[in-house]
């Protein structure tokens, strides 16, 4: 286990919060000059940290804690009736995972779904740099877990392995085909996929009860929340 009181760790000043209009938002980020290890990042994640790029962050907002870090206790965890038709819809679709890296085929999918999805965001407009810094470590145990309709690529989903889990960082699918709601399908298949290799929790990122994008994380359940060190099952919504 690493002494994390040597860690060195750095804030952000205030910006716009992305999440909840009218408040302002900083960062934590470990020392990137610190010497970083899928272990080190397996001991952060269970303290709240994610990972972008080489970078483990957590937000640390003055006066806000609406961002609280949360996971599927895999074992657990039963598809809903809308969960059960989505994978039945999906039935078609072949997954393979490949070693994180960059290619022409992920990054046009990539770039579609940020022109469809996030035009208006702070990721627009998306470049092969971004692709690569955003998603891609070296030295982070990732994947992308790649979803093929006859050979077509039409999701992908970034994750990372942890000692206790993965960690879905990012997923991206193709934009025009709502019907088959690929978002969800690729979280569903993270969490039979975790079950199949034995680990016990799927980390999501943040839950904000206040915002409507980031709350469906709490249609997975049992959803573990991390509160004032704890995790603890969240009871409501």
């Amino acid at each position: 286990m690493t002494d994390l009181s040597t860690l060195r760790f750095f804030r952000t000043p205030a910006h716009a919060c992305s999440y909840l209009e009218d408040h302002q938002a900083s960062t934590l980020f470990v020392d990137p000059q610190a010497t970083l290890t899928p272990a080190l990042y397996s001991e952060l994640s269970q303290l709240g940290f994610r990972r972008s790029g080489d970078y483990l962050y957590r937000p640390h907002c003055e006066g806000c804690q609406a961002c609280i870090p949360a996971r599927v206790r895999v074992a657990d965890f039963h598809p809903r009736r809308r969960h059960r038709r989505i994978l039945k819809r999906n039935g078609d679709l072949e997954v393979t995972r490949e070693r994180a890296h960059f290619s022409r085929e992920c990054y046009q999918l990539y770039a579609s779904y940020i022109d469809y999805r996030h035009g208006d965001g702070d990721m627009y407009p998306p470049s092969e740099e971004q692709f690569n810094n955003f998603l891609i470590c070296d030295w982070a145990d990732t994947d992308f877990f790649c979803f093929r309709e006859a050979g077509k690529l039409r999701a992908v989903a970034v994750t990372d392995t942890l000692d206790d889990g993965l960690s879905a960082v990012y997923t991206f699918f193709d934009p025009t085909l709502d019907d088959r709601s690929l978002g969800v399908m690729a979280l569903l298949w993270q969490i039979d996929y975790c079950r199949r290799q034995g680990l016990p929790y799927l980390y999501l990122g943040y839950w904000i009860r206040q915002c409507q994008k980031m709350r469906y994380k709490s249609q997975y359940r049992p959803l573990e929340i991390l509160i004032q060190g704890h995790w603890q099952e969240l009871q409501d919504d």
